[in-house]
């Protein structure tokens, strides 16, 4: 057994307990844009650790991943509430790179605001 399996654990149930407020909290309202990226990297971390043989980081990870996903699921604002949101979610990434492909390029919503400022 490795001491950092042990460092990472407790840094997953640090992050664990940091969260279980905002999973607790009703009126709480965080964006899919922030907390599926989070579920997700923990999904990817305690992947990695549980092939490096790190158990309790394995763990660890995947309570920090289960955390972002009842926080994605439930405590994001919008017309639905429940697995269905990460689907929602991700059924817009699409439309999304869309549009910031068109701000960057200068096409899309925001080039007219700004034209409209700088006339101002």
């Amino acid at each position: 057994m490795m001491w950092q399996d042990f460092v990472f654990l407790a840094g997953s149930v640090l992050s664990i307990t940091f969260l279980a407020p905002t999973v607790r909290d009703p009126t709480a309202q965080v964006p899919l844009g922030s907390s599926v990226p989070s579920m997700t990297v923990g999904a990817v971390y305690s992947f990695t650790y549980a092939t490096m043989g790190m158990t309790f980081s394995a763990a660890g990870a995947l309570g920090v991943a289960t955390m972002w996903s009842l926080i994605a699921c439930y405590r994001s604002p919008g017309p639905v509430s429940g697995p269905q949101t990460i689907a929602r979610f991700v059924a817009s990434l699409p439309g999304r790179a869309r549009e910031s492909v068109a701000d960057v390029l200068g096409s899309g919503p925001s080039a007219t605001t700004e034209a409209e400022q700088a006339a101002d």
